[in-house]
């Protein structure tokens, strides 16, 4: 990203249904049929989306939006997201139901915003998918029931590249979007999405949480780690402090860590967060660690040049320096760990070669209170 090629933004999937559901509901009512529509957005504002197709079916009106999610890497970019609205027969008036249909998830584990057995549509989105449908509603003077499924084509194959499975969110895709717009490689999101997947585990009664950098670093700790279930897993990517303080304050006695070297070293910086972009690796206390390490005095050298974390570490003389090298980056690292977690939990820090093997667990029990 530059300043003079910003990356686009896209809508959600929540967004992209409200799309849909309007449309419909202006067909439905109105006779309309449009090829774009002004939809409202959650918090406020409004967003103009195009419309793929709306037709009549059966008793009722189907429309469908293509989900766009700009440039950010989102797997329900491209999507068909569709919303079949028909009017009830039986309703308060004004009513509008909002319902999940094919390739919609639904959520069989709680700690989620919705409930378990309903639709995985979130109350931002179920609000706004209602309140499209209303304005449409409006504009036809129509006070009656109205039903809005939303459907998403190949909406079960999508999940599976997702993390639904793990929530407990089977069937489909979930419906999304607290502020209806997607803005490109969102660290909100994906904050978001860590507290999600805690509040997940906390709601199932998980007193531990296993964090990783990746899928890698997430199959090699649950293989260390085997009592761990899969939901009390959570990829916390780059968002190191973030990851620790959202476990503690949702009170998990013991919280494990799993990293390779190059993320230890961030870590051992004390980095809040450990992207490559987000703050350099400083190789000059790298040098110092390997120094710490044992290691000769000529490989320090050249560990303080090198081109990366990863390159530094591969300078290593044989497995013996590895280990030492871990072991000291896992120490320096651990108060961070402490740091960003608070007195609470219990904190395991397990540290792996690039080739799986594992290095060194690092522990620090909570902090004795005082009588």
């Amino acid at each position: 990203m530059t300043p003079g090629n910003p990356l686009r933004e896209g809508f959600t999937t929540g967004t992209a249904a409200s799309g849909a559901a309007k449309a419909a509901t202006l067909l439905l009512l109105c006779g309309r049929e449009v090829a774009s529509v002004d939809v409202p957005l959650p918090g406020g504002g409004r967003l103009t989306v195009p419309v793929a197709a709306v037709r009549p079916e059966g008793g009722g009106v189907f429309a469908a939006v293509i989900k766009d999610g700009g440039d950010d890497p989102d797997v329900t970019h491209g999507a068909r997201i569709g919303c079949f609205v028909e009017r009830l027969p039986q309703g308060a008036p004004g009513e509008v139901v909002v319902a999940g249909g094919e390739g919609v998830g639904r959520v069989t584990l709680p700690g989620l915003p919705v409930a378990v057995g309903e639709p995985a549509i979130n109350p931002a989105p179920r609000a706004q998918i209602a309140a499209a449908v209303a304005e449409a509603a409006a504009l036809a003077s129509c006070d009656g029931a109205l039903r809005a499924e939303v459907r998403v084509a190949g909406g079960e194959a999508i999940a599976r590249k997702t993390l639904n499975p793990r929530l407990g969110i089977v069937g489909g895709i979930s419906i999304l979007g607290a502020s209806g717009i997607v803005r490109p490689f969102s660290h909100a999101a994906w904050e978001a999405s860590i507290a999600e997947a805690l509040d997940v585990a906390r709601a199932l009664g998980h007193e531990a949480v296993g964090f990783s950098t990746g899928r890698r670093s997430e199959a090699l700790l649950r293989a260390h780690l085997p009592q761990l279930p899969e939901t009390a897993c959570v990829q916390a990517a780059d968002f190191f402090a973030f990851a620790l303080g959202a476990a503690a304050a949702r009170g998990f006695r013991e919280i494990f860590y799993a990293a390779y070297p190059g993320k230890c070293v961030k870590m051992a910086q004390g980095l809040a967060n450990t992207h490559a972009h987000r703050a350099d690796t400083d190789f000059s206390a790298l040098a110092g660690w390997c120094r710490e390490a044992g290691w000769p005095g000529d490989v320090c050298a050249r560990a303080g040049k090198a081109n990366t974390a990863r390159h530094a570490f591969e300078m290593a003389p044989g497995t013996r320096e590895k280990t030492a090298l871990a072991t000291v980056l896992a120490a320096a690292a651990m108060p961070h760990m402490r740091r960003f977690a608070g007195p609470g939990p219990a904190l395991t820090l397990c540290v792996f070669d690039f080739d799986g093997v594992l290095l060194v667990t690092k522990k620090s029990p909570p902090p004795a209170r005082g009588g």
